[in-house]
C-alpha cells in the first residue's frame, strides 16, 4: 500500500451504539470522506436526533473540508446512518457497496415493501465494485469486498490503514457474527483473511468497540496485532475451527436492539419511507419474521 499522500483520521465515538465514525482528509482546506455515520434513535419513543452527526459536521465546518464521500461499509442492523443529513449540510454523495442490491432484495421480502421500492441500489449515489478507486483532492480510497457478517460488505483501504467495517473487532472482541440474512462464517473466514494478508503495521479501523470492563473503547489496531492474538481468528485458526466457533456462538445472541429500524432505513441510504397522508413516516415491525 502506498503511504503518500499522509491521511489524517478523525474518529467519532457513539456509546449508544458502540459505534466509529471517522473522517479521513490531508489537511485543513482538503476534501474529505466520511465513513459509517450515525443517526441517533431512541427504540422506546421512535425518535431520532443528531447529536452524533452535529459533531461530525461541526468538524468539517471547523477544519473548512469539502465533503467528496459519504461511505458506509454495509447497511448496518445496529444504528441509523445519519448519511442524507450530513449531505444535507455538507454536500458530498452517498456511496456503498454494489452488492447492496441483494441485501435490498433479502429485506424488501421481509418487510413486504412495495414497488415504491425498488431494489437497485439507486437509493445511493454511486455503488463501488470491488477494487475500484474513489479519490479526494489527493487522497485515493480502494474497495476491498469483504462480504461473511453480511453479503455486501466493503472495507476501504486508504493509504498504509482499512476501514474494516464490521469484519474484525480488536483483539480482546473477535469477529462479526454472520447469522443475518446472508451472511456466511466460511464466507467471513475468507473475507478476514483477505484483510489480515496486508503487511503487519497496516492500520485497522473498527467500526465497532465493545470492550471489556478493564479498558475503554478503541478504534485502531494493527493486521500484526490481529494475526498475533484475536481471540477468534489469530494465526492457527483454520477455516473450520473458525466456522464451528462462529456458527455455536452465533446461535446465543440476540437480535440486535436497533436491527429492526435500522436496516429499513439503511437500504434506503439512510432516507426514511415515505410519508403516510398525515405526513408522518412509518417504518414496519414483521411480527415472527426473524
Amino acid at each position: 500500500m502506498s503511504s503518500k499522500p499522509a491521511a489524517l483520521i478523525k474518529d467519532f465515538f457513539d456509546p449508544e451504539t458502540w459505534t466509529y465514525t471517522y473522517i479521513v482528509y490531508e489537511g485543513d482546506g482538503a476534501p474529505c470522506a466520511i465513513i459509517d455515520s450515525v443517526l441517533n434513535y431512541d427504540p422506546k419513543s421512535g425518535r431520532t436526533s443528531t447529536k452524533s452527526a452535529d459533531q461530525v459536521i461541526a468538524f468539517v465546518q471547523d477544519h473548512q473540508l469539502q465533503t467528496s464521500w459519504i461511505l458506509e461499509t454495509h447497511a448496518h442492523a445496529d444504528h441509523l446512518t445519519a448519511a442524507p443529513y450530513l449531505q444535507t449540510h455538507l454536500g458530498g454523495k452517498l456511496v456503498i457497496g454494489d452488492h447492496i442490491t441483494s441485501v435490498q432484495a433479502v429485506f424488501k421480502g421481509v418487510f413486504n415493501l412495495d414497488d415504491r421500492f425498488q431494489a437497485d441500489g439507486a437509493q445511493f449515489d454511486h455503488l463501488l465494485k470491488d477494487g475500484e478507486s474513489l479519490a479526494f483532492g489527493s487522497l485515493s480510497l480502494k474497495a476491498l469486498f469483504v462480504p461473511g457478517h453480511t453479503p455486501a460488505c466493503m472495507a476501504y483501504e486508504i493509504g498504509d490503514a482499512i476501514f474494516v467495517g464490521d469484519t474484525l473487532f480488536m483483539p480482546d472482541v473477535g469477529s462479526a457474527r454472520c447469522d443475518f440474512p446472508g451472511g456466511d462464517a466460511k464466507t467471513l473466514y475468507g473475507s478476514i483473511q483477505k484483510i489480515l494478508s496486508y503487511p503487519g503495521q497496516t492500520k485497522l479501523y473498527m467500526c465497532h468497540d465493545y470492550p471489556p470492563t478493564d479498558r475503554p473503547p478503541a478504534c485502531v489496531t494493527t493486521v500484526a496485532e490481529e494475526k498475533l492474538s484475536n481471540i477468534h481468528v489469530h494465526d492457527g485458526i483454520a477455516e473450520n475451527q473458525f466456522v464451528e466457533m462462529r456458527t455455536a456462538r452465533d446461535k446465543t445472541l440476540e437480535m440486535p436492539v436497533l436491527i429492526l429500524p435500522s436496516i429499513q432505513v439503511n437500504i434506503r441510504a439512510g432516507h426514511f419511507p415515505e410519508p403516510d397522508s398525515n405526513g408522518i413516516a412509518y417504518l414496519k415491525i414483521p411480527l415472527n419474521a426473524l
